[in-house]
């Protein structure tokens, strides 16, 4: 869930009345809000950086308020008191209008059939005659910031720029270009750049480096230039200092550059949305015309308002209540969903502004009603369904298994489900097309590249990180791996395996062994062919030759014992031998 913070005697300015602590707690739980944390940031700093670092640092107190990820009107002070305003039944959700220029055609963005192959789409709208005071435009700034972080995906769906309109003439071009023919003065910097030399700047930047990975293995970068050749921007890495709002900016040009429309509409609506408030006429947002490449022409923000139709009964069933439809109507209007009684007396009518883009459905609207009802005013009722829970029969097992291999004086470990290529294959000298791996698309780091095929790198890794402790280590994994399966929907299936390992000056093999026979002797599965258990020997590059066995029960091959082979060792930083066990125990269910 994001986090808002917002300033306490802001907030109670805006809200018309001060709280207690307790009392706005309750109130943000009421509200479907938690209040996570009162601090300053001078608490902050001093939490994360020391006391020395926290000197000269704001005392002001802050609410850290924890919103719903799909509530992005409530992601800035002023969409936070809009709606606990509403809510208290102190104002009434106001309505938003786009309007048209008083005394000139709207501005007007046209984009080039090149943005194609990078960012194809983008919005746009102007606040005109906003006021801005320094709690206004930090409060703009962060909200920025918040949807970059949230709906925008890190600007990977949508970027926001925002540009003092009265230093830039229109029309606008949003083209693209090789990185080498842009160029111009970025946000915050004392010269011109070219395109690749942004890049090469910004890659030691601690905020702007994570974006830059969107475009640059683009053989063209999206830029937006003037009717006079000024760039305004270069998303979704940095806004051009021609432009840049300050305090004394009076009217804003937002564009939002995208590769999802939908969500760029939903972005537009919320920026404008969350500050007409403070235009000289509140609450009207002055249109821009987009021009696409085919010729089509588009007016932004769409500012759509929609109705949907549900019954009362609806919403008593789901929510447990049995309450009027007028009282209904009145807990809707309270979350600034405008809601009326239609002529039957059953069906309600409800209307879905544009700052509330996360209605989708019926179900929607009827969690609205039932946090307007109170979650702890509905009375608690008997199930009308009688069940008897079971642990799933693998889960069982498995926590049978880890007691007792447990009690017989190994150590579980818990290792991570994902792990480099190097670790499941050329470590444990196997091809990776033999491992049958899952690869990640796109990981985030060279340690998390595959699903794991095996339990065994995890163990590994875990012994050499604990090579200090004392002789022998005995470790042991009952989880799953992940396997590529044609036959699956997926294309994938998780197997459940019980992995162990033996580390000491000797191998160790008859400890091994040992264990895989108390193993079979909980499954009660006796040694012998047919339906009992045995061994024999196996080739496995992983093993050293002549030190491994292959596991059979009832007739099929569950696993492998024996002993590690020392390249093997020697790639896990290891320097004394090793046995493990590796069998799958899906086959005893």
């Amino acid at each position: 869930m994001p986090t808002v913070s917002v300033k306490r005697d802001l907030l109670f300015h805006a809200l018309g009345r001060t709280y207690t602590d307790e009392e706005f707690d309750e109130l943000c739980f009421e509200f479907g809000l938690e209040l996570d944390e009162i601090t300053s940031e001078k608490d902050i700093i001093s939490r994360e950086q020391g006391d020395t670092k926290a000197e000269g640092a704001s005392d002001v107190i802050l609410y850290k308020i924890d919103v719903p990820a799909n509530r992005y009107d409530l992601l800035c002070l002023e969409g936070l008191v809009r709606g606990l305003q509403v809510f208290k039944q102190k104002m009434e959700a106001p309505r938003y209008r786009r309007v048209s220029p008083a005394s000139s055609e709207p501005q007007r963005l046209v984009i080039t059939e090149e943005t194609t192959a990078v960012r194809p789409h983008a919005v746009a709208a102007v606040l005109r005659n906003i006021t801005f005071t320094q709690e206004r435009y930090d409060s703009f700034i962060e909200l920025q910031e918040k949807l970059h972080q949230n709906v925008c995906r890190k600007r990977t769906l949508v970027a926001i720029g925002t540009h003092d309109l009265d230093t830039i003439s229109g029309p606008f071009t949003y083209t693209a270009k090789p990185p080498g023919d842009i160029r111009f003065k970025p946000l915050n910097q004392a010269k011109e750049y070219t395109a690749q030399e942004l890049m090469s700047l910004y890659k030691t930047d601690s905020h702007l480096r994570h974006y830059l990975h969107i475009i640059e293995d683009e053989a063209v970068y999206p830029v937006i230039y003037d009717s006079n050749g000024i760039v305004l921007s270069m998303p979704p890495i940095i806004n051009g200092d021609h432009s840049k709002i300050s305090l004394n900016t009076k009217n804003v040009f937002i564009e939002c550059t995208a590769t999802d429309l939908t969500k760029a509409k939903i972005v537009l609506d919320m920026m404008v949305t969350m500050f007409c408030e403070y235009c000289e006429e509140p609450f009207t947002v002055e249109e821009a015309e987009v021009v696409y490449p085919d010729g089509r022409t588009c007016q932004y923000p769409e500012l759509a308002y929609r109705k949907e139709t549900l019954s009362a009964d609806f919403i008593n069933r789901k929510v447990g209540i049995s309450e009027s439809t007028e009282h209904i109507a009145q807990l809707l209007t309270k979350m600034c969903l405008r809601s009326e009684v239609m002529s039957d007396g059953e069906q309600i009518e409800v209307e879905i502004p544009p700052t509330r883009s996360d209605v989708i459905h019926a179900c929607d609207i009827m969690e609205d009603a039932a946090m307007a009802y109170g979650f702890n005013n509905i009375p608690r009722t008997t199930p009308r369904t009688y069940t008897i829970a079971n642990q799933l029969p693998l889960n069982k097992l498995s926590e049978l298994l880890r007691q007792d291999l447990a009690a017989a004086g190994f150590t579980e470990a818990l290792t991570f489900a994902l792990c480099s290529q190097e670790d499941i294959a050329d470590k444990l000298l196997k091809n990776i097309s033999e491992t049958r791996a899952c690869r990640i698309s796109n990981p985030k780091t060279a340690e998390f590249q595959v699903a794991r095929t095996t339990l065994l790198s995890g163990l590994l890794k875990t012994v050499a990180a604990n090579r200090k402790m004392p002789l022998p280590l005995r470790l042991f994994e009952i989880s799953d791996v992940v396997l590529k399966d044609e036959s699956k929907d997926v294309g994938a299936r998780n197997n459940r395996r019980l992995c162990a390992v033996y580390y000491n000056k000797s191998p160790g093999f008859e400890v091994i062994h040992g264990l895989m026979d108390r193993v079979m002797q909980l499954l009660e599965i006796k040694p012998g062919q047919g339906n009992g258990y045995h061994i024999q020997a196996a080739d496995d590059s992983t093993f050293f030759p002549g030190r491994c066995a292959e596991i059979f029960a009832c007739g099929k091959s569950i696993g492998r014992l024996g002993v590690l082979h020392p390249d093997v060792i020697n790639r896990f930083e290891l320097t004394m031998p090793c046995s493990a066990l590796d069998i799958d125990i899906e086959h005893f269910l």
